[in-house]
């Protein structure tokens, strides 16, 4: 009797396994927006327990839990805020935890969720495509797992290559191989990351003067911000320019334009600014601007301090932070090919014409409806972040803006705000952080998913607008 007792119970917990197993790849495999979350929230968990240990500071007590938490939000969504100093409250190890965060960060969530979903279901539903294709630009919807694969080779061959420009440069600097070698790595991948972090103390500010180690980290963020879509693309068309797709030649041409156009601007809002580079000679100047403009928009790397801007310097960067990088990308923000589109739409409404084009190319209007969506989404988030962090704060509003959107955005730039604000402001900074990082993939996979044909249309009638 009491045999079949205990075999009926084991018999119902296999049936429950094999259920729950059956859920789980469902879910993965047809529901990856919902995988990435949960692989995001999941890995969030894993660095901030081991940020939490002890061994992780430097002075060995254990780290309060909202800025563990808050560590590690930064560094797997590849933002770069902190509420601590990187290179004063953590130790070797904690250092080192911090790197593999950024290092699962700039893989991409999209990276992570996907090939979980091959892993345990061995293929993916059409949700799981359509994430895919949102997501990576995989065109080809039955080539996920090779483009996977591709984008992880891709990754870490561009940080390779940026570890063998800094790498020498640091060891010139540090005049230790091992020292040299481990932060030549450090701030390689840190740099294609679009991570923002510094394990030196001031941040690069030391090596305002050294274009050794400048040069090759600003080249990896603006390279970083073009988005896994384009690489792909670039890879396909061997550096063929009208094999180029339009999502690749609008990324390139606005991301180059919002460089230029930022350095100009940062210049001539900082020129005269005794408290950033008034005293510098004019050429380094002219340097110090480009790499603002780069990091304005997705690095986070700093070689003056960002509150010692201009009010008008910080709202430029306001708006670069806001437009972030290129889709696909480690960088954050609403994307450069939002705002394109965005563009080219009032370009096409002051034309008078009914399509929108470009490059010889019609722009469904699917796609604008898409990008005002996230420009919403993202406009929301921001207004409520700000509105919440007013509440715990008594910083002026246009520096609580600033960390905000830098936040949304997975920037990184900083006016102090992450420091300052208790464990409530800390909190809602991570969520903004996550939602920023992850809302706008998963929202416009959603989109894709949801679109339907519709039987009948309704009689049309103008509104009043503007």
């Amino acid at each position: 009797m009491s045999s079949d007792i205990r075999s009926d119970a084991v018999n119902a917990l296999r049936d429950r396994a094999v259920r729950l197993r059956n859920r789980a790849r469902y879910s993965v495999g047809h529901r990856p927006a919902r995988a990435a979350a949960v692989a995001f929230a999941a890995a969030t968990l894993v660095f901030t327990a081991l940020l939490m240990m002890p061994s992780a500071a430097a002075d060995g007590t254990a780290t309060p839990l909202e800025d563990a938490w808050f560590t590690a939000v930064s560094a797997v969504t590849v933002t770069g805020l902190t509420t601590v100093d990187t290179a004063e409250h953590w130790s070797m190890f904690g250092h080192v935890v911090i790197l593999a965060a950024i290092q699962t960060g700039a893989l991409g969530v999209v990276t992570i969720a996907l090939l979980l979903a091959m892993t345990v279901t061995r293929r993916l539903g059409i949700s799981g495509r359509v994430f895919a294709k949102e997501s990576i630009g995989a065109d080809d919807m039955g080539s996920v797992g090779r483009l996977l694969r591709v984008v992880v080779v891709t990754t870490l061959l561009f940080e390779v290559c940026l570890a063998a420009f800094l790498v020498p440069a640091f060891i010139s600097v540090e005049e230790s191989v091992v020292w040299g070698s481990w932060y030549g790595i450090f701030y390689a991948v840190s740099a294609f990351g679009n991570a923002g972090f510094t394990v030196h103390s001031g941040g690069l500010a030391m090596f305002e003067d050294n274009p050794f180690v400048l040069a090759p980290i600003a080249i990896g963020v603006f390279v970083g911000s073009f988005g896994f879509p384009v690489f792909l693309n670039l890879i396909r068309a061997r550096w063929t320019r009208h094999k180029w797709t339009l999502h690749t030649k609008l990324t390139l041409i606005t991301t180059t334009v919002l460089l230029v156009a930022g350095a100009i601007a940062w210049a001539a809002f900082e020129w005269a600014n005794p408290d950033t580079v008034a005293g510098e000679p004019w050429w380094r100047k002219l340097g110090v601007a480009v790499f603002s403009s780069a990091m304005m928009r997705s690095g986070g790397f700093a070689v003056v301090d960002p509150e010692a801007s201009t009010t008008t310097t910080m709202l430029l960067s306001d708006a670069l932070m806001f437009v972030g990088g290129g889709s696909g990308s480690t960088a954050g923000g609403i994307k450069v090919t939002t705002l394109a589109v965005l563009f080219l739409a009032i370009v096409a409404e002051a034309r008078g014409t009914r399509n929108t084009n470009a490059l010889g190319r019609r722009l469904p209007d699917g796609t604008l409806r898409l990008a005002i969506s996230v420009v919403f989404l993202g406009a929301t988030l921001v207004f409520v972040a700000s509105a919440l962090l007013t509440i715990v704060s008594d910083a002026a509003l246009d520096r609580i803006l600033f960390e905000v959107i830098s936040a949304f955005a997975t920037c990184g730039l900083s006016v102090g705000i992450s420091a300052e604000v208790d464990a409530f402001g800390k909190y809602v900074l991570s969520a903004l952080m996550l939602t920023g990082r992850v809302g706008p993939i998963v929202l416009a996979s959603a989109l894709a998913v949801r679109q339907r044909r519709e039987l009948y249309e309704y009689p049309p009638e103008r509104l009043i607008i503007g």
